[in-house]
């Protein structure tokens, strides 16, 4: 691992030789961890075998996001190829929510199915898996999301966050969580290699695990690798359909185009079409079908964006009320589908927890996001004898409560977060390396690239640079700035997306320091380095100028032992 890398890793808290060579392992492989480490892995594998040997009919019911539509995706071709027969079930998000529902029940009835598998849901489903048994349904419960104080009555939870599992690394999805129990089934009643079956499926578990902001750390870092591998060099006709449609070639598909093209699309058809679709497109093996069904999400996302451009509109306006308090919780006629990112852009915008709700009939179906300084799925459970249904995370949690019992959720959610705004609402950078400028070169460059794949909790690098100089800046399309800067003996290009207002406040000759990421842009077989500016300053007039100097002068490089 190159120092200049591994200093970035250790400042991030991956500080022991042995976990920063696993972080630069050559085969991605060699960080999915056992599988039979998941709590009650015996019990799946006992479950799936007698539901192959006696011929059940099986139905794996997802969840109508990214995450349950490619984790239902792992399972059906999974427990397919072990010899199960399989169906699957796609909620209507306005019809029935998140979680376990009694529609799912009625539909693995109809289909004769005694075993239900949930996906990336189930673990707060008390009610509804206690109304399965009442029925003579079995139910398999695979997820991630918090584990509250009761567990249902199901024939198996596999959920690292339970208080007794040892399984080692917790940050999984709910399609990561899908991945393991599918090497599970193919290593229990096929005994064949579940890495092998790992790798084959790692496309779909790294859609859902980037849809679903999970860290790229650890064992999802690997699944990313894997995933990534599998989507460049072999799509599958679903995968390949959407890169089409979207004019991206395979070979150069990253973590940003998972998480700002293919995903959105997953998405858009459960936030204003129908999440069948989606599943669908990743599950047929037909590339005339994939076509259509990747058109039919294009629609979708189309209008998914215009719903949300006036959405936002008038959400912000319905903020200015929350404006002086530590928590935004508005209420508007808006789709179901789209709250939960109308409450993202808010929480980014205004930099605090953010609470959006629609009326359904006589209740309100709320979506929150936070900025990092509550965990949202404990707030939820503190208030819940207020609350309808809940469940989440830290950082993303959902709920549904009557009309009358909003405002006194307003004032108990505003109790536990706080109720003064933030002292300063800009963001927080995070710099991973202080260089001077004419430390900024390819072999910088090629450390740096050694990081990837990169993402949530394991960002890409940030450096803050010292001492160049304004050649040119103009705006350009789009509403961002281009830069050319120098330093001695050359140039910089540079660009700030989203940031057209910087060209009318610097000028030619101007001394600055900058935050920027640093990539690169080819023209025919020539590549040259380009930094995407996050911040700029003046030199030495900024509150971080004396810290800048100090960092740059005393640097110390951090070397990894062979």
């Amino acid at each position: 691992m190159p120092a200049l890398a591994a200093e970035v890793l250790v400042g991030r808290g991956i500080v022991s030789a042995a976990d920063l060579r696993d972080y630069a392992a050559a085969d991605p492989r060699s960080g999915l961890h056992d599988h039979r480490l998941l709590p009650d892995a015996g019990r799946v594998v006992d479950r799936l075998t007698a539901a192959r040997d006696d011929r059940e009919p099986v139905l794996v019911v997802g969840d109508f996001d990214a995450d349950g539509l490619t984790g239902l995706v792992i399972l059906v071709r999974a427990l397919r190829a072990c010899g199960l027969t399989v169906g699957s079930y796609v909620p209507d998000r306005l019809d029935e929510g998140h979680g376990l529902s009694i529609g799912a029940l009625d539909a693995a009835g109809a289909a004769r199915a005694s075993l239900v598998i949930t996906v990336d849901t189930g673990t707060s489903s008390l009610a509804e898996i206690a109304e399965a048994g009442r029925r003579g349904i079995d139910v398999i419960v695979t997820d991630h999301h918090r584990v509250g104080s009761e567990l249902p009555a199901a024939v198996a939870i596999v959920n690292p966050h339970r208080p007794d599992s040892s399984y080692p690394d917790r940050r999984l999805a709910g399609s990561g969580i899908a991945l393991k129990v599918a090497q599970l089934a193919v290593a229990e009643l096929l005994r064949m290699d579940p890495v092998l079956a790992g790798a084959r499926l790692a496309d779909l578990a790294i859609i859902g695990t980037v849809a679903d902001v999970a860290p790229i750390l650890g064992e999802n870092r690997a699944i990313a690798r894997l995933g990534l591998d599998r989507i460049r060099s072999a799509p599958r006709p679903g995968v390949a359909a959407m890169l089409s449609r979207a004019g991206i070639a395979p070979d150069v598909v990253d973590l940003e185009t998972i998480g700002f093209t293919i995903a959105p699309r997953l998405n858009a058809a459960g936030r204003v079409g129908e999440a069948r679709d989606a599943a669908d497109l990743l599950l047929t093996q037909d590339p005339a079908e994939a076509e259509r069904l990747a058109e039919v999400l294009e629609t979708a996302n189309a209008t998914r964006r215009d719903l949300l451009r006036t959405a936002l509109v008038e959400a912000r306006t319905a903020a200015e009320g929350d404006v002086d308090r530590g928590l935004v919780m508005v209420v508007g006629p808006w789709p179901i589908g789209i709250i939960g990112l109308v409450a993202g852009r808010l929480a980014d915008e205004l930099r605090r927890p953010a609470v959006v709700g629609c009326v359904v009939g006589s209740t309100i179906r709320a979506s929150a996001r936070g900025d990092g300084s509550v965990d949202l799925a404990a707030a939820l459970d503190a208030t819940s004898d207020l609350l309808v249904r809940h469940g989440g995370h830290r950082g993303a949690a959902g709920f549904e409560v009557t009309v009358d019992d909003w405002e006194p959720l307003r004032g108990r959610l505003a109790t536990i977060v706080g109720s003064a705004p933030p002292d300063d609402d800009r963001a927080v950078l995070d710099v991973d390396l202080a260089l001077s400028a004419s430390a900024v070169d390819h072999r910088l460059l090629a450390a740096l690239r050694s990081l990837e794949p990169t993402g949530p909790g394991n960002p890409t690098p940030l450096i803050a640079i010292e001492g160049l100089t304004v050649a040119r800046v103009r705006v350009a399309a789009g509403g961002h700035s281009q830069l050319t800067l120098k330093r001695d003996p050359d140039v910089l290009d540079a660009i700030a997306f989203g940031r057209g207002d910087l060209a009318g406040g610097l000028a030619v000759d101007d001394r600055v320091d900058v935050v920027a990421s640093l990539g690169s842009r080819v023209f025919g077989v020539a590549e040259t380095m380009q930094l995407e500016i996050r911040d700029i300053a003046t030199s030495g007039g900024h509150a971080a100028s004396a810290a800048l100097g100090a960092a740059i002068a005393g640097r110390t490089i951090v070397g990894v032992s062979p």
